[in-house]
């Protein structure tokens, strides 16, 4: 059994090389990719056969990176993040510097900043946005413990991270609001 660490560092050195993880989130158990590399994300789209219009979201582990990948922040954003009693999804316009698969057509990008400890420190480590989806084929359940995602995704992926994988804890899927210009927030999920 590997350490926190060790398991982190190996995650990472996957994602550096293009590869494809199987990690917990502060949702749900979810497929991931450096949110940066194309030929990744594609992969994960493959993975997950789901059609390349349908957005994928992505994990950073502080509000401050987010700067990095989208445009013009608004201000709102850091209250909302600051305030949610549960995980938050924010769909903001003027996404870069994101493989281009991310960014969906009208040029909006979901980003989540995890405050759970395993997620927060891979993406800390990684030092970029890393991609998250639900870890099942698109169209079927999404599994809500590490023992009900199919053998079909855990043999696609490149590593599996141990940590937490004996927990039966069912999280909640996150809320996504959507912030436009001009401050309009539109609730997508509660």
């Amino acid at each position: 059994m590997k350490t926190l660490q060790e398991d982190i560092t190996q995650a990472c050195n996957i994602l550096q090389q293009g590869g494809i993880i199987l990690y917990p989130t502060d949702t749900i158990w979810g497929i991931g990719c450096d949110a940066t590399n194309s030929d990744a994300v594609k992969r994960v789209y493959e993975i997950k056969r789901r059609i390349d219009t349908k957005a994928l979201i992505i994990l950073t582990d502080a509000m401050s990176k987010v700067d990095y990948y989208i445009e013009d922040v608004p201000p709102i954003a850091y209250d909302l993040v600051e305030l949610s009693h549960k995980p938050l999804t924010i769909v903001y316009d003027g996404a870069r510097n994101l493989a281009p698969e991310l960014i969906a057509e009208d040029g909006s990008v979901g980003i989540r900043v995890t405050q759970e400890a395993v997620s927060q420190t891979l993406c800390r480590r990684f030092r970029k946005a890393i991609v998250s989806t639900s870890a099942n084929i698109s169209g079927e359940k999404s599994p809500a413990t590490f023992a009900e995602i199919s053998y079909e995704i855990k043999q696609a992926v490149d590593y599996i991270m141990e940590a937490r994988r004996d927990e039966n804890y069912v999280a909640t899927p996150s809320s996504i609001v959507k912030l436009s210009a001009g401050g309009l927030i539109k609730i997508i999920r509660e």
